[in-house]
């Protein structure tokens, strides 16, 4: 099954250490994406694969209750470690869509680099709009997609079947699941002194902000 790989690949990248490696990677844009929720006190906040749980620590003393949720035991274990200064946090393992989570209890949802790895993206951003609040938001933020030529290799790289979607259809699948579409850009890192051009700083992440409709 795609999960029981997906489950080994982030189990074994956690205990080689590179849960930390990606929340350096991806901070530039996930910070983008998780300041586009626009949180605010006494609200609930779900990272949906949180990895390490970094976004879960972001979040922690702007809401109410954040929520960190990831189908590697590996990853969790290291968010837990990490989180215990923070209050109001808390960590689940398991693969999503999870039926334990409240319905329209979140006013901010966010996942980076996850939803082209589960089985039916569909099916996930249908769970994700019903976890939502009405006018809640959702920031959706992929490396994986049509437009990055330099990650189409990706899936025969790890031997792991990926849904790879265009902008345009990133576009409709939100829409698809009834969340309005408020942004779509491609974010492009910086490039700091010594490092050398790349694919995320020509073609950059994919952020697709979506709403769930009043």
């Amino acid at each position: 099954m795609s999960t029981d790989r997906v489950r080994a690949i982030f189990d074994d990248w956690a205990e080689r250490g590179r849960a930390e490696g990606m929340e350096y990677g991806h901070a530039f844009a996930a910070r983008m994406g998780f300041r586009a929720l626009e949180l605010a006190a006494g609200q609930r906040y779900l990272d949906v694969g949180c990895g390490n749980g970094y976004t879960v620590r972001w979040a922690a003393p702007l809401v109410a209750e954040a929520i960190g949720l990831d189908l590697s035991p590996a990853m969790v274990a290291r968010a837990r470690a990490a989180s215990t200064d923070f209050e109001q946090v808390a960590f689940h393992e398991a693969a999503f869509p999870v039926h334990e989570l409240e319905p329209a209890s979140f006013h901010g949802v966010f996942s980076m680099e996850v939803l082209y790895y589960l089985p039916d993206v569909d099916a996930a951003l249908r769970a994700i709009h019903d976890l939502l609040v009405p006018g809640g938001r959702f920031a959706c933020v992929v490396d994986y997609y049509r437009e990055n030529e330099a990650s189409h290799s990706w899936p025969d790289d790890l031997g792991c079947p990926m849904t790879l979607l265009s902008m345009t259809g990133w576009r409709g699948a939100f829409q698809g699941a009834d969340l309005e579409v408020l942004d779509q850009q491609c974010i492009q890192q910086p490039l700091l002194p010594g490092e050398s051009p790349g694919w995320k700083h020509a073609q950059g992440s994919l952020l697709t902000l979506g709403r769930r409709r009043e």
